[in-house]
């Protein structure tokens, strides 16, 4: 039988992995045209997904570590929230937004003392655009 800690990084795993398949898959889908076999690669996620996020540093090592999130709204209006896990579950709390602008932004979390090794989404809500990223925790 599997510790709850275990079962929970495993959960969060896979939960990341599939985040990341949905975004790869919306990001960089290949589609042919009609009456074609050539494919054409999209060059840019469709509107609503267009937000870049970045943690730094990633992987973390310690529970408490403060993290930086960067990124670009990619046509949002700006930083509106970022959620690190899953909300009964969060990987990042005391999250601050330093800098909510448009172009780039900035803002600051700590990851939670409850955390061991692992992988979770890091989302953002850049007002009408969204992105994701994984953080990887090593404690």
């Amino acid at each position: 039988m599997r510790s709850k800690s275990t079962r929970t990084v495993i959960g969060l795993a896979t939960a990341a992995g599939l985040v990341t398949a949905v975004s790869i898959g919306i990001a960089g889908g290949a589609s042919a045209a009609s009456g074609t076999s050539e494919g054409t690669m999209i060059t840019q996620p469709p509107q609503g997904a267009r937000a870049t996020v970045e943690v730094t540093p990633n992987p973390t090592t310690q529970r408490g570590q403060e993290v930086t999130i960067t990124g670009s709204c990619g046509g949002g209006t700006g930083l509106k929230s970022v959620l690190g896990g899953f909300p009964e579950h969060p990987a990042l709390e005391n999250i601050r937004i330093v800098d909510a602008g448009p172009d780039r932004f900035v803002a600051k979390a700590t990851v939670a003392r409850h955390i061991g090794n692992g992988v979770g989404p890091v989302f953002v809500d850049c007002g009408g655009e969204a992105g994701v990223t994984l953080l990887v925790t090593h404690v």
